[in-house]
Formats: structure tokens, C-alpha cells, sequence
């Protein structure tokens, strides 16, 4: 597909209509002890999708896969309903309310109010939404298995349609900032962001899914084909939340295991290693050296610059002083950015979710993170089994304190941490015992 939509453009958009006739065929039409399966590969599908869909003008609207994920979800609770226990994510999609009652009193008359606010709270629905339908919903190990596959189709097919869009680093090199030219002519901390998902689940195929060498090797140059692309936008978030998340993954997989497995870990663990070692030295020498410098915060250069964060501090800054503002209703859902608009001219949207809740819905927004983060904490305490709990958790945390919610896949990803995991039992054979007749 990635080679397709490169030769015609066009085509993407019937790629998309396919894939959402598809899914909703298979969610409504589908044996109902199969809705909930179905929805969950429904919505992995599209969250791999999002980026591929958007730089490839192929989705039916910008958020198309967000409002996509809430469908499914909304569908799946229909269906097959929800947990009661889930109800702190009532509580939560109560709290996002206030913001939008504030925000029509003090967005500007020149701001779009629709268009604002459904840009920032589109994700946060769209997590609310997709975690009351996952919350202590029974899969099995094999089901997360096969959700993170139908993520990962798509980000195979983002990353062919990047080699073939821009073949040469070489030719789009332009210093040590973002690349838009090598990321597709989109937003490079965007392709990052779903790109250093893609490492993660190659990651999980190295470690749980190649029984032999010929697998691990595939899976590596997959891994790495996904890195170098990821690495040459020169956007730092999504490869440093990569690595956050795979270092949760391995953690937790290397302290589960056995004796021999923890060998056999230890193994695809050097073969890694060597796979990221070759996919950092291309990288170095296909960008001349400048992303060595990017990661050693340095201009083309070699000059430190002076913030590491390229202005995200300041950012977050400016919205610690929209809370102090406002403490208790916040300034309103979208103000943060309609404020740099009125006194800068400039249309920056929050990079940091943290500070956008503190800043647009006050008091509420504490509310809000304290739910996020402790209740499926909480849920964890009773419910163990869940191998990617941490990992999980960790892209939701990682992504949204330098992309913000921009795209679906932190808000999904952090619902799939609230599943119910059971793992198969393998049957037991039991000779029966023939008595003989005397």
C-alpha cells in the first residue's frame, strides 16, 4: 500500500473507505462472542494508520481516526457494554466539560470555537471513550498479539511510502531542527511519534514472536528500516519515548520469565543491539553527522544550544501561568494556543498535555490527571497479567509531554492498559485407563 499511494496519491482515499467498510462490516456484522475482538483490531488498525492517512491527504478529515476509535468503542459498548468499575472514566469525561462552557465565554471572536475545541479535546475524548470500553474487558495474550499486528501493517506501509517520498537524506538536509522534507512533507515529530511505536512492536515480535534465526533477522531490518526513518526526521520525542517504552517492555519481560528464557532474552537482546548499533551509524553517515549533533543538542555548527527542549519549556511555562490565572475553572479548552495567537501572531499548539490540562481546565485538569494516572495503577494492583501494563503506560506518559494528544495513538494504547489479559491454558492429556473384564 505504501508503494501504491506513492505512485497515486489519490488512491489513498479509497485505501481508507475500504478499510472503514471493512472494519465495520466485520464489527456489525460479525458473531457477536467476536465484537469486542473485532473493535479492538478496528481501532489498532486506524491509530497505525492515522499518520499515513494524514500525509497522504487520505482520511475523510484531519481526525478522521480519532472520531473513528470513539465509533468503534461506541459501538463495542453497545454491543457488549461496559465494566462498572470503569465509572472514574465517566467521572473523567464529566471533567472535560467545564473547559468547553469557559471557552465560549473567553476565546476570541476571530477564533473558530468548534474547530478549537474539538482540536484539543478530541483526544482526550477519544482516551475516555476507548478506556470505558477496555476497562477489565477479557482478552487473551494472542488477542494484544494480534492488536499490536494490525497497528503495525499500516506503519510498515508509512515507512515504505518514506523511502520512496525521499529516497535521500542527503538531498533534504537543512540543519540540526525538525525535517519535514524527510518525514513525508509532514510533521516530523508526528512520524517520529508512530514511527518509534512501530520500533516497539518490532521489539515485541524479536522478543515473543521469531522462533528461529531467519524471523529475528527479518524482524530486525524491519526494526531497523522503522528507526532510520524514524531517527532522520530529526524529531527527538518519539525515538526517546521508544526507548522509554521498550526499556518497560524488556524489564517486565526479562523478570517474568524463566531461566532459559531469560537466555534466549538475553540472546535477541545482543541481536538488538547490533540491529540499532548498524541503524545509528547509517543514519550518522547518511545525515553527514548532523544527527549526531541533534542528539548532542547541538547546531549544524557543532554550538550547544541553549535549550534542549526547543521551546517546550517555555510553553509549558505559559501554561503554569494560564492555571495561576485561573485556578479553579482554567482559561478554557483551546485558550492557551488563541492566547499565543493575540500576543505573538504565532499558532502553537500545546506540546505538553500536562500543562494544557493545568492551564485550560484549571482545578478539573488536576482531577483529571489524578485519575489517569492512579487508577489504572489501581487496576494493576488486582490485575497483573497484562505483559505491556508499564509499556503502555509509558508511551501514553512519554507522547504526551512532547506531542501532546495530536493523534490517536496515546489515548488507545493507554486504554489497552486497562485490559484484562488471560493467557491460554495449554490442554493436558490424560491416557484413559481401560479396566479389563475378568
Amino acid at each position: 500500500m505504501g508503494g501504491v499511494v506513492f505512485l497515486y496519491e489519490p488512491i489513498a482515499k479509497l485505501y481508507f473507505i475500504g478499510a472503514l467498510v471493512y472494519f465495520l462490516w466485520q464489527v456489525i456484522m460479525g458473531p457477536r462472542r467476536d465484537t469486542s475482538y473485532h473493535v479492538f483490531l478496528a481501532c489498532s488498525y486506524f491509530v497505525g494508520a492515522e499518520v499515513f492517512f494524514r500525509m497522504t491527504k487520505g482520511g475523510l478529515s484531519y481526525e478522521a481516526s480519532k472520531y473513528l476509535v470513539i465509533l468503534f468503542a461506541l459501538i463495542g459498548m453497545f454491543y457488549k457494554g461496559v465494566s462498572g468499575k470503569g465509572y472514574p472514566y465517566f467521572m473523567y469525561l464529566i471533567l472535560l466539560v467545564p473547559a468547553i462552557i469557559v471557552a465560549s465565554i473567553t476565546l476570541t471572536f476571530d477564533a473558530n470555537f468548534r474547530t478549537n475545541v474539538a482540536f484539543v479535546l478530541s483526544g482526550p475524548a477519544c482516551l475516555g471513550i476507548a478506556s470505558l470500553f477496555c476497562y477489565d474487558r477479557k482478552v487473551s495474550h494472542k488477542q494484544i498479539l494480534d492488536m499490536l499486528l494490525y497497528m503495525l501493517l499500516p506503519l510498515v506501509a508509512t515507512t515504505t511510502y518514506l523511502f520512496l517520498y525521499n529516497p535521500s537524506i542527503k538531498d533534504a538536509l537543512s540543519g540540526t531542527a525538525s525535517n519535514s522534507a524527510a518525514s513525508g512533507g509532514f510533521g516530523p515529530n508526528q512520524v517520529a511519534t508512530v514511527l518509534g511505536l512501530g520500533m516497539f512492536i518490532m521489539v515485541v515480535r524479536l522478543f515473543l514472536q521469531s522462533p528461529n534465526l531467519l524471523l529475528k533477522l527479518l524482524n530486525v531490518g524491519l526494526l531497523g528500516a522503522m528507526g532510520f526513518r524514524a531517527i532522520v526526521t530529526f524529531s527527538r520525542g518519539g525515538i526517546f519515548a521508544a526507548i522509554i517504552v521498550v526499556g518497560a517492555f524488556l524489564w517486565t519481560l526479562f523478570f517474568r520469565s524463566n531461566l532459559k528464557q531469560k537466555n534466549q532474552i538475553i540472546g535477541s537482546f545482543l541481536l538488538l543491539v547490533m540491529g540499532v548499533s548498524v541503524t545509528w551509524v547509517i543514519s550518522s553517515t547518511q545525515t553527514l553527522g548532523l544527527i549526531d549533533k541533534r542528539y548532542a543538542n547541538q547546531d549544524a555548527q557543532g554550538r550547544e544550544k541553549e535549550d534542549v527542549t526547543t521551546g517546550r519549556v517555555d510553553l509549558f511555562r505559559e501554561e503554569v501561568d494560564g492555571f495561576l490565572e485561573s485556578p479553579f475553572l482554567g482559561i478554557g479548552a483551546s485558550r492557551t494556543k488563541n492566547k499565543r495567537v493575540e500576543e505573538t501572531g504565532h499558532h502553537l499548539p500545546s506540546h505538553n498535555e500536562v500543562g494544557r490540562l493545568l492551564a485550560e481546565h484549571g482545578f478539573f485538569g488536576v482531577l483529571v490527571l489524578i485519575i489517569l494516572i492512579f487508577t489504572p495503577i489501581a487496576y494493576r494492583g488486582k490485575h497483573q497479567n497484562n505483559l505491556f501494563f508499564w509499556a503502555f503506560l509509558c508511551f501514553w506518559f512519554a507522547t504526551i509531554n512532547h506531542s501532546g494528544m495530536r493523534i490517536a495513538a496515546p489515548s488507545f494504547i493507554y486504554a489497552l492498559s486497562l485490559l484484562n489479559v488471560r493467557y491460554e491454558k495449554r490442554p493436558v492429556y490424560r491416557k484413559q485407563l481401560k479396566q479389563q473384564i475378568q
